[in-house]
């Protein structure tokens, strides 16, 4: 008859990863996932500024920019969902890194495109390897972080976000506008992350909750105690002299109910559509914001120079919510930040000149950004570990649709109503989101399970 194996300090390997303060080793982890997720945006943020040059360039219009802009998302609602399957059966791990190889060689491939159906092919497979990334990369950030400061990890690993939008948009404005193959220039630099993907796949540490719920305990302990010993935490005592990493252990079957079931079914109703309605606003919004500005008639480098500033105003947004998270609670940064996101929205379709262009752009840009934080931060949370990255997939998934649909959106929007009209429905859809955020669990200090 097999036993499980020790734990000694009488606290299970989660609960002593929750009471550890943050350490370097939480620190690598936020970086090293970090860098991950600031590539995903940055390759994100690319395809605006492509498209601006390719509407010049190849003569592109409105429809078939939307096209290539959607096809993306396309891949991402299909990655968000696969991607989160694999996580809970194969490991965050292992899939975070294949995800970045698939985006990262596809992005670079597509700087060789030589026609639109072969770019919107190629853009497809991106959108696979982006969608699956985002709440893989969350999850195992989450499932390690302590349980005081757990949201402000993952708003932390949301900034980086920002960071890479920023790298596009110095990108877009630097090498973009340099030649008629600027573009190609840019896409080329996504196969960075296919390099990135093999210190992910050999740096990165595997979710210790994912490795218990397969019984592979050595590797879990192991792993713990790498956190332990940052903290200056000594390694418990075995008190039956068995060392753990002698320990074998067969998988201990987990039943957890469905994320539909009656125990979830409220709080994945909410999940949804927060991601729904803040995808549908935020792609909306900044994948046509260079080329709307563009259309007002001002010249390609000061598009792109707008562009650029609006994007900065996203990292103070991080930065207060990642203060708030912890202060405040989940539901209330979120819901706060949504609201002001609304507000933002619906003054930048009323504005004219470069000067309030700018003040309503990092307005939004400053809620917007704030609000992903906490939504990444709260989405891993509500659901155990067994289905914690199915919970998250499937948000992430379900948010995509609206992303798909948001580009198509805009020129039909604009058509009709121009700006204002267009912005007035991305506000709406904040005070929708901010409204369901109302009844998603408040999770703050609280465990995982």
């Amino acid at each position: 008859m097999s036993h499980p194996a020790p734990e000694p300090s009488g606290l299970s390997r989660s609960q002593r990863l929750d009471e550890l303060p943050a350490t370097r080793a939480h620190g690598r982890l936020l970086v090293g996932a970090g860098v991950g997720w600031a590539l995903d945006a940055m390759d994100v943020g690319l395809i605006s500024f492509v498209m601006v040059a390719l509407s010049k360039q190849w003569g592109l219009g409105e429809g078939t920019l939307s096209i290539l802009a959607s096809i993306g998302f396309v891949g991402m609602a299909i990655g968000a969902s696969v991607g989160g399957l694999l996580a809970d059966r194969i490991g965050r791990r292992q899939v975070f890194a294949l995800t970045l190889l698939i985006y990262g060689i596809a992005t670079g491939a597509s700087a060789l495109a030589g026609s639109v159906a072969a770019l919107i092919a190629l853009r497809f497979v991106v959108g696979l390897g982006l969608g699956a990334e985002l709440p893989v990369a969350s999850t195992l950030v989450s499932e390690y972080s302590p349980r005081a400061i757990r949201g402000r990890m993952v708003v932390a690993l949301e900034s980086f976000w920002a960071l890479g939008w920023i790298l596009a948009a110095l990108i877009g404005y630097f090498v973009v506008p340099s030649g008629p193959n600027g573009w190609r220039w840019a896409l080329a630099v996504g196969i960075v992350p296919t390099l990135y993907a093999v210190v992910v796949r050999y740096g990165l540490p595997e979710s210790v909750r994912f490795l218990e719920s397969k019984g592979r305990l050595v590797e879990a302990e192991a792993a713990v105690r790498i956190f332990e010993s940052s903290a200056g935490v000594a390694a418990p005592d075995d008190p039956d002299g068995l060392r753990v990493a002698e320990v074998t252990q067969p998988p201990v079957a987990q039943h957890s109910p469905g994320i539909w079931s009656r125990l979830y079914r409220r709080r994945t109703a909410a999940l949804w559509t927060v991601w729904f309605m803040v995808n549908l606003s935020y792609y909306g919004a900044f994948i046509w914001m260079p080329t709307l500005i563009y259309l007002q008639g001002y010249g390609l480098v000061k598009t792109f120079e707008y562009t650029l500033i609006i994007t900065l105003a996203q990292l103070p947004g991080y930065a207060l919510a990642a203060y708030l998270i912890e202060k405040w609670g989940r539901r209330a940064t979120l819901a706060s930040f949504l609201l002001g996101s609304a507000c933002a929205a619906a003054a930048f379709g009323m504005v004219a000149g470069v000067t309030m262009i700018l003040v309503a752009g990092c307005a939004l840009s400053f809620f917007n950004l704030g609000a992903w934080g906490a939504l990444y931060a709260v989405s891993p949370e509500i659901y155990p570990t067994s289905i914690r990255g199915t919970g998250s997939g499937s948000a992430a998934a379900f948010g995509r649709i609206a992303s798909i649909l948001a580009p198509l959106l805009v020129p039909v929007l604009s058509g009709w109503g121009g700006q204002t009209l267009t912005f007035s429905v991305f506000g709406v859809a904040f005070l929708i989101a901010a409204a369901a955020a109302l009844f998603l669990p408040e999770q703050r200090d609280r465990a995982l399970e």
